[in-house]
């Protein structure tokens, strides 16, 4: 896609505390409650923590961007839980509807002081310059791209964070990628990409620019 080629050097983090654990929690071969480090999420319990942690791939996002820009962060149900105060989440009794991207951008940058810029026409074609500028861009994908080489069955569902590109992949942290594979700096083929992106997103920059 173009000519430009980046890496950001941006820090991983999972949306569970035990990466290692992903292929046996898609698999349903581990419960979440059963993550011996659910404790570092400032989840109250573990079935806290298993609830939100199927749920917060974009708090997992924004977590690495902040890091990266030294920025502290605390655990991700912790962070969830103000997003949630801030209208970024609503409850349901059997669930939670979210990230909503217009609520999650203001609270992003009232807490955190960092500009998030949500895109809800965001083509493949404009995450590279983005990249280039010093942007992180959270897109929205389907979470089977985490399988690659696959047939994605849909568009959008997960969010992942753009942190590099070549003119042949974008890269990503893919907060339910799976170890050694699909978590960091994942090389999605710009061919594939349409296949699973939603085409929107939002683009966070840091404070100040």
């Amino acid at each position: 896609m173009g000519n430009i080629s980046i890496r950001h050097e941006v820090p991983y983090h999972s949306q569970w505390e035990s990466a290692e654990l992903v292929p046996d929690l898609l698999a349903g071969r581990v419960k979440a409650e059963d993550d011996p480090f659910w404790y570092r999420s400032g989840a109250c319990s573990a079935e806290e923590y298993a609830f939100w942690s199927w749920r917060i791939c974009g708090m997992a996002c924004l977590s690495m961007a902040l890091e990266y820009w030294g920025l502290k962060v605390a655990g991700l149900v912790t962070v969830a839980k103000e997003f949630l105060d801030a209208g970024a989440y609503v409850r349901r009794a059997d669930g939670v509807d979210g990230l909503i991207y217009a609520p999650f951008a203001k609270y992003a940058a009232e807490r955190y002081g960092v500009e998030a810029e949500v895109r809800t026409e965001l083509a493949a074609e404009d995450i590279p310059s983005l990249l280039r500028d010093g942007a992180l861009v959270m897109l929205s994908v389907h979470p089977s791209i985490r399988d690659l080489p696959t047939t994605s069955p849909g568009r959008g569902g997960h969010l992942v964070l753009a942190i590099g590109c070549s003119p042949d992949h974008l890269q990503v942290h893919n907060p339910s990628g799976l170890p050694r594979s699909s978590q960091r700096f994942a090389e999605v083929p710009w061919s594939v990409l349409p296949e699973f992106f939603a085409q929107r997103g939002v683009v966070l920059r840091p404070g100040g620019r």
